[in-house]
């Protein structure tokens, strides 16, 4: 089968396409032929050896997947051969075909997009839990509560305005103007630019009082600044540092304001963290896949591709990630970008 292969530690750019053997199958997997495979900042860190975890060498990258059902282990609990999925990998993605463990691996029901608009659910796996397992286990979102996003464009961002507004929350969005008018079709009620401070308007936004929570996938003066957006009793949901600043916290602010900072790992509850608690987890994480599928099928939710291109073209993937202009997600397609749209 054709693959994305990592020999050593190196530079994305510098992965090879080559013909290798089909995963064997394990205890509990199931066999995906791969038809989109998610591009994101943190594949880079991966295949470079910088990420918490190091796959063993030689690998295939990627690990959020959209697919159909080749075959199952005996012993598995999957979907029917022929069945459309999304699934979680530790890693093996960019190839033709991939094994998951069964436990995550989801049907894709009807109702919801298909051809290539079914390539969206590529945010399913990992970027849409991120941002709901943040805002509901972490800071417990009410309905009529307000949330900043920052980085409202993003992967992570984008379903973070989503599931917000999916339970009744108000949703003030923070993006580069490019991505305004799409932020505010979604139901954001106030897009501010992500080139200006932003202090002063959330508290005119919020008429002096704050916000319940803020969403914050930046880091650095981002984060800073966030905090002093929220009102008392608040909460900053840390979720990654794309500016490239990790802040430091004077937390004297926390208790000057009585506010809280959390951070949500979502890689601790698919068994990226030491110890590997996946199936412990599981039942969790699977009710919450559950539930992203039901506001799909609602319409509360709308995930957004942005582009899709042939696993040859994984440079050109990578590099509209690296140039941050990107609205939902870029996805590969080993086997063919099928017809549906015009794609970037």
């Amino acid at each position: 089968m054709k693959a994305l292969v990592c020999e050593s530690w190196r530079d994305f750019d510098d992965l090879e396409l080559k013909e290798v053997d089909p995963p064997p199958m394990r205890p509990r997997g199931v066999r995906i032929r791969v038809e989109a495979v998610g591009v994101s900042f943190a594949v880079q860190l991966v295949v470079a050896g910088k990420y918490q975890r190091k796959p063993p060498l030689p690998f295939s990258p990627g690990t959020e997947i959209v697919g159909t059902v080749l075959e199952a282990a005996p012993d598995a609990e999957a979907p029917p051969v022929g069945t459309r999925v999304f699934a979680v990998l530790d890693w093996g993605g960019m190839a033709e075909e991939a094994i998951a463990d069964d436990i995550h691996v989801m049907a894709l029901p009807e109702g919801l997009p298909e051809g290539l608009q079914a390539a969206a659910a590529v945010a399913l796996p990992i970027s849409y839990p991120t941002a709901a397992a943040a805002l509901l286990w972490r800071g417990r979102l009410a309905a009529g509560q307000t949330v900043l996003v920052q980085g409202a464009g993003g992967g992570v961002g984008l379903a973070a305005l989503e599931v917000a507004r999916a339970v009744g929350a108000q949703v003030i969005a923070r993006a580069g103007l490019p991505k305004h008018p799409m932020l505010a079709a979604r139901g954001a009620i106030a897009v501010l630019d992500s080139a200006e401070p932003f202090r002063a308007a959330v508290s005119n936004v919020t008429q002096g009082r704050g916000v319940d929570l803020v969403v914050d996938t930046l880091g650095g003066e981002a984060f800073d600044e966030g905090l002093r957006c929220l009102a008392e009793g608040g909460t900053l949901l840390t979720l990654g540092y794309a500016a490239g600043t990790i802040p430091q916290l004077g937390v004297n602010l926390l208790l000057l304001k009585n506010i809280g900072v959390a951070g949500l790992n979502w890689g601790t509850y698919i068994g990226w963290s030491p110890g590997d608690n996946r199936h412990a987890h599981a039942p969790r994480v699977r009710a919450l896949w559950q539930q992203l599928l039901d506001w799909w099928g609602e319409g509360k939710l709308r995930p957004e591709l942005h582009a899709a291109l042939p696993l040859e073209d994984f440079r050109a993937g990578m590099a509209l990630v690296r140039g941050r202009g990107v609205t939902g997600r870029v996805v590969l397609c080993p086997g063919g970008v099928p017809p549906g749209r015009s794609i970037p």
